[in-house]
């Protein structure tokens, strides 16, 4: 069966540039296309099955890491790896923190796109020769949440009350109060304000490109 992959980006010339390369690069590959993370969003839970997602960090809907974890958590198994211009070691290392299955530079030439791919699509971990470790406190905490703690992230940061929440990841009230309390206990906070104060490391400080 033929390898499938996701590519989320809000420009054009660059979805059709990165396509045209993957398809050179892996003739039988099948690319889908979506320009904001909504449309990811939909695409993935639609239930095709990808071997990977490639999403940009900044997005029309998303700008930061809030995109991985949300689709992380509503799709724990699925690769997702970031095809950013935003490539700062410390950009790399967060993304990576946070579950990215890879960190691909935009600039990156046709022989280290396919190294990335061929070695994320193996069941690697890739990331450019010049990231370093290091992810802040911040980051780290938030990496440690369960693809269900994200999702009630995720529904805290959209300002979602309780209820809704629970109603949009098919849980009760009182389940999602429990996630809640080990959520702040991860997190070290007390409140959905001090959690969401944490949650700010998710978005970028700005940068080239997007």
């Amino acid at each position: 069966m033929a390898q499938r992959v996701l590519l989320a980006d809000d420009h054009p010339l660059f979805r059709e540039a990165l396509s045209t390369t993957i398809r050179r690069i892996q003739p039988d590959i099948i690319v889908d296309e979506a320009e904001c993370l909504r449309d990811a969003r939909a695409a993935l839970d639609r239930g095709v099955t990808y071997d990977l997602v490639l999403l940009d960090l900044k997005l029309p809907d998303c700008d930061g890491f809030s995109g991985l974890l949300e689709l992380r958590g509503r799709h724990p198994h699925t690769a997702i790896a970031i095809v950013s211009a935003s490539d700062d070691a410390a950009t790399i290392s967060n993304a990576i923190a946070c579950g990215a299955a890879g960190f691909i530079p935009k600039s990156a030439p046709a022989a280290r796109l396919r190294e990335a791919l061929e070695a994320i699509l193996a069941g690697d971990i890739w990331s450019p020769d010049e990231a370093t470790p290091g992810t802040t406190d911040a980051i780290r905490a938030i990496a440690s949440l369960s693809p269900a703690q994200i999702r009630i992230l995720s529904g805290l940061r959209l300002g979602l009350p309780n209820k809704v929440i629970a109603y949009e990841i098919g849980v009760t009230e009182a389940t999602v109060k429990a996630h809640m309390t080990a959520l702040f206990r991860k997190l070290g906070v007390s409140s959905r304000t001090q959690a969401l104060i944490v949650a700010r490391a998710l978005d970028l400080e700005g940068g080239p490109g997007s």
